[in-house]
């Protein structure tokens, strides 16, 4: 059979009226829609739900799927120990997973479990599920910190395990959006918080998933959102898939934005291939970029691809402006992989014989060594992006106030510990920011004072 529906639903523990005591009541239409999907799933009778949580054991590059036989939750740390959930888990899909994630090389798994008791964005959704349909089996998977198109290739696996084993499965994508849109909320307002909750039930009732791909990392981290990469995970898993969207509900007034729609599947669609549109698109953007790119870019990207192909140096090319042989000064090269940063290697001041031996060797350790990142693969090759940063000369200067995010880069010095943040950088809009990152590159606390020095560069 395979998947046979899927769900979009938030997770709020008040919303269990042991735990909000009458205050669920102001989400009343979150709970009639929770209603209305248990009873949806009670009909289709699923064999296995996948379920797909924040609040699973996340790893920076991995995804945790739990494994064992069973396991037990309860909602104690929010004041109700009586409400005890038990869980029998599909051991034959989460092997069937591991398997195929292993095979196609991506990090997932039920390697390095830190907790085995089930979390609220399991139980949640499970505690509505149970009214109606109990005769299931479990797949609980986790998020990461890889990228969006990691996780809808996760997705992608899921549903060809629940077709290999034929399966009868649920999808259940467990996420609350905006955890900012109120200042008297858990974490206060901001802007881009009514702005992603606008988007994305735009998206999710429409089932029009490319989109979740197009979202930057940056925008959904200051839109405080908890489950996007569930919801990608999800469309991954009906990836090709015709379905109908219905869009049951959405409320914000805590703060925290719960979103529920229901997805029905109706078999095969291919035009929904939403990673192969997704990453055409990113191909034509960096044919399009890479149109444009000077003498300093093209001579970065030669170097990473000779590199990464052949292990070897390049020679230093003849036919590149006058200033990149002559001139000597500090440089950094930037590489980015679908809008995520890949590697960044650089030098404060000049250590080789011209600019253009500096991008050289800079960008051979930006694509190689860089102590945060693999190396590089040449099947990624095409779908990265890169800049240089020249650095102009360094300027002590006495106040934060010198400074300005857009125009200077700044230097922090606390004895021999040295650490540097470029300007003009996705994310870093403060110089607060600014500071507090150069001093955790450095390995300073944030609570010690340093010596600063601003610096200009010209960007390519």
């Amino acid at each position: 059979m395979g998947i046979i529906g899927a769900f979009m639903v938030p997770h709020p523990p008040l919303i269990i009226p042991e735990i909000g005591m009458g205050e669920e009541q102001r989400i009343q239409k979150t709970i009639d829609a929770y209603q209305k999907v248990a009873r949806k799933i009670g009909e289709q009778q699923p064999e296995t739900i996948v379920l797909i949580s924040p609040h699973q054991t996340l790893y920076a590059d991995y995804f945790h799927i739990s494994p064992a036989k069973n396991a037990k939750g309860d909602f104690g740390r929010f004041g109700v120990e009586k409400t005890v959930m038990e869980v029998t888990y599909d051991t034959v899909f989460v092997t069937e997973l591991e398997k195929l994630a292993e095979k196609r090389k991506l990090p997932a798994g039920t390697l390095g479990e830190r907790e085995k008791k089930l979390d609220h964005g399991t139980m949640v959704p499970l505690y509505f599920v149970n009214q109606y349909w109990q005769n299931y089996l479990l797949v609980r998977v986790g998020l990461s910190g890889l990228p969006f198109i990691k996780h809808y290739e996760l997705g992608q696996y899921i549903k060809e395990i629940a077709e290999t084993l034929n399966r009868r499965t649920v999808i259940i994508a467990s996420g609350d959006l905006s955890h900012r849109l109120k200042e008297d909320g858990p974490y206060g307002y901001c802007k881009e918080g009514p702005i992603y909750d606008r988007q994305i039930m735009e998206i999710m009732e429409t089932g029009n998933f490319e989109k979740l791909l197009e979202f930057s990392e940056d925008f959904c981290e200051k839109a405080g959102e908890c489950g996007h990469r569930s919801f990608i995970i999800m469309a991954g898993a009906l990836d090709e898939t015709k379905v109908v969207a219905n869009s049951l509900s959405y409320e914000g007034p805590f703060g925290v934005g719960y979103g529920i729609c229901t997805y029905e599947t109706q078999g095969k669609d291919d035009e929904r291939d939403f990673k192969r549109q997704y990453e055409k698109l990113q191909r034509q953007h960096i044919a399009e970029k890479r149109k444009l790119e000077d003498d300093y870019v093209r001579l970065a990207r030669m170097t990473v691809e000779e590199y990464t192909r052949t292990g070897r140096k390049p020679q230093l090319p003849s036919g590149l402006p006058e200033e990149l042989y002559q001139q000597r000064a500090g440089v950094f090269v930037s590489i980015k992989e679908n809008s995520r940063l890949r590697g960044c290697i650089g030098t404060i001041q000049a250590i080789q014989a011209s600019i253009a031996e500096e991008i050289i060797e800079n960008a051979i350790s930006a694509c190689s060594r860089d102590p945060r990142f693999d190396p590089i693969e040449p099947e990624e090759l095409e779908r990265l992006t890169i800049s240089i940063d020249v650095l102009g000369d360094t300027e002590k200067i006495t106040s934060v106030e010198m400074l300005d995010v857009k125009r200077y880069g700044v230097i922090v010095t606390k004895g021999r510990k040295r650490g540097l943040l470029l300007p003009n950088l996705e994310g870093v809009d403060t110089i607060d920011k600014q500071i507090a990152i150069a001093k955790q590159k450095a390995g300073i606390r944030l609570d010690e004072d340093v010596e600063l020095e601003r610096f200009e560069v010209v960007r390519h």
